[in-house]
């Protein structure tokens, strides 16, 4: 199990070091001159040449790239060209809001979607699983903008329920958090369907109603166990997801979360934050799939034993 989880740690750190050269590459050959749009049209080529050498941008790209790795593997994302800020006090401040968002809006989604999707195939075939998997395959196909705007009109402008925008007090949660969850409760609940009606005619389930335990209990303690690996697949693959995805429902809502950070970054063409952000987003979702891959050797130990023979 340690080599396993050493090789997977290597893979993972060879792709956020992949990530971290592409940002910034790309980032740096984009046209545009940062310091011409933070210092002004008005600025002198003398001023503006200046600047750019005291922040270092004049230098190689590839010297730069190799100072600002270093500084990130120390935990320092450098500084705001526009807000003069550390970027790492900027996104701490940013990612309150879109945590709260996205584990929410994550945890709705679990619940509700394997709720949903074990209730189906319990019920396989008659009238509530076509009524549940129409309102999943609604879900899946409504993007999550879209049922931001329909229940801000509804509950928000009409009924008023709910704040319209803003993070002011934990009601301005409840809209973003359904709009968000919405797509995500809706696979969750078509992958755990299909994979409990598989587990549901398993000659092990008979037997264990044969033994006298109760359907709550074989559902639960043996259907819904043996059927873990495809719904930790999707839910795994899904928390990285809904935390880029709340970026969107965010700048619905106008929530001062990660996703305004990095529209107003991009505008004023902010590297040090436009990096930053992209950087954290990268070790979040490399850090899910490698928690996601260890979990189905827990679930599952011949999995692991499968992938040590390939490798």
């Amino acid at each position: 199990m340690r080599d396993y989880l050493v090789k997977r740690i290597l893979q993972a750190f060879a792709v956020v070091l992949c990530i971290s050269a592409i940002t910034f590459f790309v980032l740096n050959i984009v046209p545009g001159d940062p310091v011409r749009i933070m210092m002004g049209d008005n600025a002198d080529d003398a001023t503006v040449e200046q600047v750019r050498h005291s922040m270092g941008l004049d230098k190689p790209v590839l010297e730069q790239y190799t100072q600002w790795f270093a500084k990130l593997v120390r935990g320092d994302f450098g500084e705001s060209y526009t807000q003069h800020k550390p970027v790492s006090a900027l996104i701490a401040k940013a990612l309150v809001v879109t945590l709260t968002l996205a584990l929410s809006s994550y945890v709705v989604a679990l619940v509700v979607g394997i709720a949903v999707g074990v209730c189906a195939a319990v019920y396989h075939g008659k009238a509530i699983d076509r009524v549940l998997m129409s309102l999943a395959v609604f879900g899946i196909s409504a993007p999550s903008f879209w049922v931001a705007i329909v229940i801000q009109i509804i509950f928000a402008l009409n009924l008023r329920w709910f704040p319209l925008s803003g993070v002011k007090t934990a009601l301005s949660f409840v809209l973003p958090t359904c709009a968000l969850s919405c797509r995500y409760a809706a696979s969750i609940a078509r992958v755990t369907r299909t994979a409990m009606v598989d587990q549901l005619g398993q000659d092990f389930m008979r037997t264990a109603a044969a033994k006298g335990l109760t359907g709550a209990r074989i559902i639960i303690c043996h259907g819904l166990r043996c059927a873990l690996i495809p719904i930790i697949t999707i839910a795994g693959a899904q928390l990285g997801d809904i935390l880029c995805g709340s970026l969107i429902t965010e700048s619905v809502f106008a929530m001062p979360g990660m996703g305004k950070l990095i529209l107003d970054a991009i505008t004023a063409r902010d590297l040090p934050l436009i990096e930053g952000v992209v950087m954290y987003i990268s070790i979040l979702c490399v850090f899910v799939y490698l928690l996601v891959d260890v979990l189905y050797t827990v679930v599952d130990p011949r999995i692991r034993l499968a992938k040590d023979r390939e490798e």
